[in-house]
């Protein structure tokens, strides 16, 4: 394990940049229609749960990574397998979330520059800052988080005095009840992007204060939910229904929409910097839980190799895993792949804290 510590603002802030991440850009709760934004809030409270499962655990083994404690908690070859197949989990999401950011680049800004080109640079900076430690992660969060949080305020200004928001998009509130709503938060906006903050407990061993683990995750679940929320609202108000569900990515197409006084318009550019940002946070998370755990499980040195190397699969993976983004796209969405997050955000977390707590509990009785 890396030699390093973060405070809790740092946690928190890189924990609201991951969960905004790609979940920003994508029309996340899009099949409860116009009650999206109540599906995300559902979500949210629902993930507020989930992450005491997470705490639960750390807290049981704070100075561990998820990657050793699992062979504590399962036995040395079960663990072993757990902790892999984590690693081969999070490598695969670092590289889904690269192959989002990719085509962003390539349909708003970059027309005839190769998807290859897009994703290598973005890894190029994801693996030289990966190698530099969490401390310089979480350093470049604080700095980053300033400026997202400036570019949205003022996206959020511009669409209020373009007067392209007409709330009667959002009618008719519950339109098919409260129980369709609740089931798309479980089945879809529950997995993506809440229960992702599962990877965190890959980082939590390197907080300065473990006492405020629960607090600092708390805190970012629900500022992140909050802000998806009215995203999706402006989303909605903005572009309509119809238009929102249609948009690969309805963030961009909302800011596009923009144009004050005649003359501030085509603001789209400066605010994919805001999304960058985003995205650049979550895929590192991802991949920096990936390096440091098979660093860990294979007891090798936390190196620029082992990171390029990864980088290189990441990379590799991100070009494969679908033939357009439509197809990527729909992917992401399908039963195989939700039934991938259940089993690793969590069947698995919660099989680990059952058995944990009953050793426990019986070394305790001892």
């Amino acid at each position: 394990m890396e030699k390093a510590k973060i405070s809790a603002s740092q946690l928190f802030i890189l924990m609201v940049l991951f969960e905004l991440g790609s979940a920003i850009l994508l029309s996340i709760g899009g099949e409860a229609k116009q009650d999206a934004w109540i599906a995300i809030l559902l979500a949210m409270v629902s993930s507020f749960l989930l992450f005491l499962v997470f705490h639960r655990l750390y807290c049981y083994y704070p100075h561990l990574l998820p990657t050793e404690y699992m062979q504590k908690i399962m036995g040395n070859l079960i663990g072993k397998v757990f902790a892999f197949l984590y690693i081969v989990y999070f490598t695969y999401e670092a590289a889904r979330i690269l192959r989002d950011f990719g085509e962003m680049l390539l349909t708003f800004a970059y027309t005839e520059t190769p998807l290859f080109i897009a994703n290598a640079l973005l890894i190029f900076v994801i693996v030289y800052t990966t190698r530099k430690g969490i401390e310089v992660i979480a350093r470049s969060g604080e700095l980053l988080f300033v400026l997202m949080y400036i570019l949205a305020t003022m996206g959020f200004i511009l669409v209020v005095c373009s007067g392209l928001i007409d709330f009667t998009n959002l009618k008719p509130v519950l339109e098919e009840g409260l129980w369709s709503v609740t089931k798309v938060a479980i089945i879809h906006t529950l997995y993506f992007p809440f229960a992702e903050v599962m990877v965190f407990t890959m980082i939590f061993p390197y907080l300065k204060n473990p006492k405020k683990v629960k607090v600092t995750g708390l805190c970012a679940l629900g500022l992140s939910g909050i802000n998806l929320a009215i995203t999706m609202i402006i989303n909605v108000s903005v572009l309509g229904l119809d238009l929102t569900s249609r948009s690969l990515f309805p963030l961009l197409t909302t800011i596009q929409s923009i144009q004050v006084a005649d003359f501030l318009e085509r603001l789209d550019v400066f605010f994919m910097i805001a999304l960058i940002i985003n995205g650049f946070f979550k895929i590192i998370i991802y991949f920096y839980a990936a390096v440091i755990g098979s660093a860990n499980l294979f007891k090798i040195k936390f190196s620029f190799k082992l990171s390029a190397s990864l980088g290189m699969v990441v990379l590799f993976v991100s070009l494969i895993v679908a033939s357009n983004i439509q197809e990527h796209i729909y992917e992401g969405k399908k039963g195989l792949l939700i039934s991938i997050h259940l089993c690793f955000q969590i069947i698995i977390p919660l099989l680990l804290l059952i058995v944990a707590f009953l050793k426990n509990k019986k070394r305790a009785g001892i």
